[in-house]
């Protein structure tokens, strides 16, 4: 219900926006909003040459395309005349993101398309541990752990071996099996959910702890610092791992407080001290090598612990052939089986995922979002926030709703401010270490065609707020201010 509303209410506030922009004239056309692409010009008048400078008519009429930019390399802020039948076409500024019709089809063919070979593949490997027992065993093993913090679970259900799965997927940074492994996880445990139109206890728990985004290799953010020419890309990589570390406990302790599960198991705690050291320890180990150490074993850890987990997953299918055997099937056909399944999934997310992301870029080609950004940047400044910090602020604010936005405006900041300032590492750190909420939640549950969420949505948004300020905090340790 609470999505639904902010849906709604993205759709109509910015709808709202751009009609009320037009007729007072602080857009020229809005044919931008339904069919321009990320990064093209922006059409901001028309007018005819003989009402512009002569400076410019001269420099129009000597130009072999009839065309004039000023300011060519000032990123975003050239504005380009283009002279074409008597008038002259003025564009100035970069559109932030896709229009609504052309973000509905690059929704299914950049995101749906390449998000259903993952499905595919991963569902494939998924079948194969259940046939061969290897999900059951894994489930027996963690049963104790997963039966505190999923109290409504039964013991050594399947769901417990998915949401393992998902788990170390997003914290080596595999995001193309994570979501797979937490698709799986979330139908499993729709299984159990007496209410099937609303979000259960365990599947909440499971969504919020997913949302911290619990990362020991930050992959692909160390690959930008490295384009950027940071002097040590890998330097953020203790800073990501201590604020998702910190999201990732807050929004334990905040569910399951609102669940009312028991903090004082002996066994919860002994687990939770593990995953502390182990971190720790790891941090140490990576903390003893040197730059190329370090850029060798970030590089490599996370793809050979995948090729491992596909490896040992054929391995003990090959092995427990008997169990494919009584099922009167074979391991490939049962790969087969799950890629099928995977397919089937990704089919029905998509209008889930769509109808998400068009609202998404409605809100940021409006304007809209610009405007409260700046207000809110403009409002911490003037509670003394340093500029550092709200100089890093829009890949925060706009991470929940936009992967790729933030990573835009990550990379923009790396860029303006350099790699190495205290802004181009906070906004790194704001990237790594939050999740994609409203994508999030209209795959997960649209998955299993939930349609009440509950407290949801306001849980994840807690969390990604607990990240930005750890974020900040940790940034300030690590790399202080000016």
């Amino acid at each position: 219900m609470v999505l639904s509303r902010f849906w709604l209410a993205i759709f109509v506030s910015s709808i709202a926006f751009i009609i009320m922009g037009l007729f007072t004239n602080k857009y020229y056309s809005i044919d931008y909003v339904l069919n321009g692409k990320q990064n093209e010009s922006i059409l901001i008048g028309e007018k005819y040459l003989s009402e512009l400078p002569q400076f410019i008519q001269d420099s129009i009429a000597v130009s072999s395309d009839k065309t004039f930019i000023v300011n060519p390399n000032v990123k975003g802020a050239d504005t380009t005349y283009v002279y074409n039948k008597q008038t002259v076409k003025i564009y100035s500024g970069l559109q932030q993101s896709d229009g609504l019709l052309p973000m509905a089809k690059s929704s299914l063919m950049d995101i749906i398309l390449p998000l259903i070979a993952y499905l595919a593949f991963f569902c494939g490997i998924m079948e194969l541990l259940i046939i061969s027992g290897a999900s059951e065993k894994l489930a027996k093993m963690l049963s104790p752990m997963f039966a505190k913090v999923f109290p409504s679970i039964p013991k050594n259900h399947e769901s417990i071996s998915y949401m393992t799965l998902n788990f170390a997927a997003n914290f080596l940074g595999l995001d193309s099996a994570a979501t797979p492994f937490g698709l799986k996880a979330m139908q499993s445990l729709q299984e159990l959910n007496e209410d099937k139109d609303k979000a259960s206890d365990a599947q909440i728990m499971f969504m919020c702890l997913h949302a911290a985004g619990l990362t020991l290799i930050p992959t692909s953010i160390i690959g930008y610092r490295a384009a950027e020419n940071a002097a040590n890309p890998a330097d953020v990589m203790l800073p990501c791992i201590i604020t998702s570390f910190v999201g990732t406990i807050a929004a334990f302790l905040l569910v399951g407080a609102k669940q009312r599960i028991n903090f004082k198991s002996i066994s919860l705690l002994a687990t939770l001290m593990g995953m502390i050291g182990g971190i720790i320890g790891l941090l140490f180990y990576v903390n003893t090598l040197d730059l190329i150490g370090k850029n060798y074993f970030t590089a490599n850890l996370s793809g050979v612990l995948l090729l491992l987990i596909i490896g040992s997953t054929l391995v003990f299918s090959f092995i427990k052939e008997k169990n494919f055997i009584e099922h009167k099937t074979t391991v490939f056909d049962t790969f087969i089986v799950g890629a099928n399944n995977g397919l089937k999934t990704g089919v029905m997310i998509f209008p889930y995922v769509m109808g998400m992301l068009v609202a998404i870029s409605l809100f940021r080609n409006s304007g809209l979002f610009e405007i409260i950004g700046h207000g809110i940047s403009f409002l911490f400044s003037h509670m003394g926030v340093a500029k550092e910090v709200t100089d890093s602020l829009p890949v925060a604010l706009l991470r929940p709703f936009s992967s790729g936005g933030s990573r835009g405006f990550m990379i923009d900041a790396m860029r303006t401010f350099g790699p190495d300032s205290f802004a181009g590492r906070l906004s790194c750190i704001f990237q790594c270490s939050a999740e994609t909420t409203f994508y999030v939640i209209a795959v997960y549950f649209g998955s299993v065609s939930i349609k009440n969420t509950r407290y949801t949505l306001g849980m994840m948004l807690l969390v990604d707020l607990i990240c930005v300020i750890t974020g900040v905090l940790v940034a300030t340790w690590f790399f202080g201010l000016k």
